[in-house]
């Protein structure tokens, strides 16, 4: 097929607008048109008045050749790359020793899909239970202020993913269009086909449900095993070469290929993976809060008078500062239509997350506004990152009053260095509730001097974003790993321990849900050819 790229539409134009414009674009009447399909849309809201789509098009004409010969030199057409997933491998006879995943968030699930696809039967541990378990014990700490610390928004089938907006877009380099099997995949879970071609696809939580519920199921009639409240507390490491597993019902799991696909929430298995010498390093992160707006304040000011229309949807944003005492403050998680989640995994400490519905119709958006922080900040040891976090953690439990509400504090109050009293007009969305406080107590002062000069420049990009009603909730540590498990670059094993596959979020190599389920791809593969050559061997 042939590719044509950069086909460009008023926002309102009518149907045949887009078969018109190719037909033109490609010099090419009608009956040389086969078919088109779109693979791309996006959009251009620069000009809120005049809003483009973008389109991109695989085009099948009577004479491919032909048609792009007498195109020859024009960028915007050219051949359509095969973008189709093709197995490295494949074994009829799975080996004795399976391998084994550990964890079944994004990562987990794409390895034990793809080793289950290859007949590997993987074995896959999750701590946390089974999805719709799991979903109720997270409602228990929203509505009950009830914290199941092996159940909740960072453990249990899913991952941490689960409870997010869905989001399905990442800026990796993907040469072997590693994502488009992951959307293929979701897809025939359930997921609308339109991830497939929309510029920043999302699901929304509860279409996330039935579909990691699908793909267990699929993994399983495959010979793939998965067992939940499994909880791996010990890694037996023999001559640096990983032997087995011990899990915390006392079972030993012989197993000579493990996926570390943990989550950057498994602070105990962090430590102990550390405490049994393979190498962890300290890596960045980022710290901060959720701010709220109503919805309607966003929409307008990226779409102006286009705000509201069904293609456009809820508006989203991404913004960066460079604050003057050095630091970064961006947004982060940014979830149009949603709520602010209570995310803590652990007793006595409070952490906060976004979260949005496929429809995104709720009052408010909400995002991350953080601020990078470097190992640097916490020199002591690779684990120091942890024990930063778990601090910030405990004094938003307190600041909250020690009943898993959030402290919270109005923008306008926070800027003018005043605590805050009452709401305004925007209505917080996190659930238990929260306290009003002054926030500036929550956060290391350069991280607080940093947000309080970007939230005024962010204004300037988002009218309205510091409007003095919006709100902050604190607080957000959990916008990645704050170690990174080292690994080689061509066999993806562990620096020091062999086959071990540190993998996704909490080994440090990804973040978000499609970089975390393409990391779980090429791990699968790495595993499959090592045991194949084992095989061999």
């Amino acid at each position: 097929m042939l590719r044509l790229t950069d086909i460009q539409l008023p926002l309102d134009h009518p149907e045949p607008a887009l078969k018109a414009a190719i037909l033109h674009a490609l010099g090419i009447n009608e009956q040389e048109l086969v078919s088109f399909t779109i693979f791309r849309r996006g959009y251009d809201a620069r000009k809120k008045s005049a809003i483009i789509l973008t389109y991109t098009i695989d085009v099948e004409t009577t004479n491919n050749e032909k048609v792009l010969a007498r195109n020859a030199g024009k960028p915007r057409i050219g051949l359509t790359p095969d973008t189709s997933y093709r197995f490295v491998t494949h074994t009829e006879q799975a080996p004795e020793q399976r391998p084994v995943v550990i964890g079944f968030g994004p990562c987990g699930l794409f390895a034990g899909l793809i080793l289950a696809q290859m007949g590997f039967r993987p074995i896959i541990l999750e701590r946390g239970k089974a999805v719709r378990e799991r979903t109720k014990d997270t409602w228990g700490l929203w509505r009950k202020r009830e914290l199941e610390p092996e159940s909740n928004v960072q453990f249990g089938e899913g991952g941490a993913g689960t409870f997010s907006d869905g989001k399905l877009y990442s800026q990796i380099k993907d040469p072997k269009h590693y994502g488009r099997k992951v959307l293929t995949e979701f897809v025939k879970a359930g997921a609308p086909e339109e991830i497939m071609y929309v510029s920043k696809p999302h699901i929304g939580t509860f279409r996330l449900v039935k579909m990691i519920e699908e793909m267990r199921t699929n993994i399983e009639a495959l010979g793939g095993e998965i067992r939940f409240q499994q909880k791996v507390t010990d890694i037996d490491i023999q001559d640096g070469q990983v032997r087995g597993l011990h899990v915390n019902d006392g079972e030993y799991i012989k197993a000579d290929h493990v996926v570390l696909a943990i989550g950057h929430s498994a602070r105990d298995t962090f430590n102990m993976v550390h405490q049994r010498g393979v190498y962890v390093e300290a890596k960045p992160f980022s710290i901060g809060f959720r701010i709220e707006h109503p919805q309607s304040i966003i929409d307008q000011a990226r779409f102006g008078p286009n705000a509201g229309n069904e293609i456009l949807g809820a508006a989203d944003y991404k913004l960066v500062h460079h604050a003057k005492n050095g630091r970064s403050v961006y947004s982060f998680c940014m979830c149009p239509g949603g709520t602010v989640v209570a995310a803590a995994s652990e007793p006595g400490r409070v952490v906060t997350n976004g979260m949005s519905q496929y429809s995104r119709n709720e009052r408010n958006a909400n995002s991350a506004i953080v601020v990078g922080i470097t190992p640097e900040d916490y020199p002591e040891h690779p684990l120091a990152g942890i024990d930063l976090q778990r601090k910030l953690e405990e004094l938003a439990y307190e600041m909250g009053g020690k009943n898993y509400n959030a402290p919270g504090q109005l923008v306008g109050d926070f800027l003018a260095k005043r605590a805050s009293t009452e709401l305004g007009d925007v209505i917080p969305s996190y659930k238990p509730g929260i306290t009003l406080c002054d926030l500036a107590a929550a956060l290391p002062a350069f991280a607080v001097e940093a947000m309080r000069e970007a939230i005024p420049a962010f204004d300037k990009q988002i009218k309205g974003f510091a409007m003095k009603d919006a709100i902050l909730t604190g607080v957000e540590t959990r916008t990645s790993s704050p170690i990174r498990i080292k690994r080689h670059d061509d066999t993806l094993q562990s620096l020091n321990t062999k086959g071990l596959y540190p993998a996704g979020e909490g080994a440090g190599y990804a973040g978000g849900i499609l970089s975390a389920a393409v990391d779980g791809i090429k791990i699968a593969e790495a595993v499959a050819l090592d045991i194949q050559q084992a095989i061999k061997n």
